[in-house]
């Protein structure tokens, strides 16, 4: 079994049945595996939650680096809504089942400074870029609980024209 299977087990478990359900026994169950098995790549619960960050981070890291755009906050925005359009949205669950250790969500913390922060010097107006970044922060809170009310195209658009 990948680590990328256990992480998508935890994660669907967050999302389906919140942190209270994240224990090592449902993961195994739900990934189709012993516990040992998932104890050989996650040695503990925190460990099972930092991987889900690390690779949310990464992930969204390189989603932004995929991105043809002319500035930062112009990948920003591409990366957020080719996140949020295609599924691939898991902040949400990482960070529910994170919560209970304020430690464990170091890294992400560290991660949204950065990406708050990268390349506003050579934005043409900084302080409309961060705005949309923030705005973006939104997109991704709003999609994770009523995904059904936002019409991307025209909040993606508006966004861009702002920029």
């Amino acid at each position: 079994m990948r680590k990328d299977e256990l992480l998508d087990a935890a994660e669907g478990l967050l999302q389906d049945q919140g942190a209270q359900a994240l224990t090592l026994a449902a993961v195994a169950e739900r990934a189709g595996v012993s516990k040992g098995g998932l104890l050989y790549h996650f040695a503990s619960k925190e460990a099972l939650v930092k991987g889900m960050i690390e690779r949310l981070i990464a992930d969204f890291d390189a989603l932004i680096e995929a991105q043809s755009e002319s500035t930062y906050t112009r990948a920003y925005v591409a990366a957020t809504f080719e996140a949020v359009e295609t599924g691939r949205l898991r902040r949400w669950a990482v960070v529910t089942g994170a919560a209970g250790d304020p430690e464990l969500l170091a890294p992400l913390r560290g991660a949204m400074d950065r990406w708050m922060r990268q390349g506003l010097d050579d934005e043409p107006d900084p302080l409309t870029s961060q705005v949309v970044r923030l705005a973006c922060e939104g997109v991704w809170e709003v999609a994770t609980h009523c995904a059904a009310i936002i019409d991307y195209a025209a909040i993606r658009a508006r966004l861009l024209a702002l920029l």
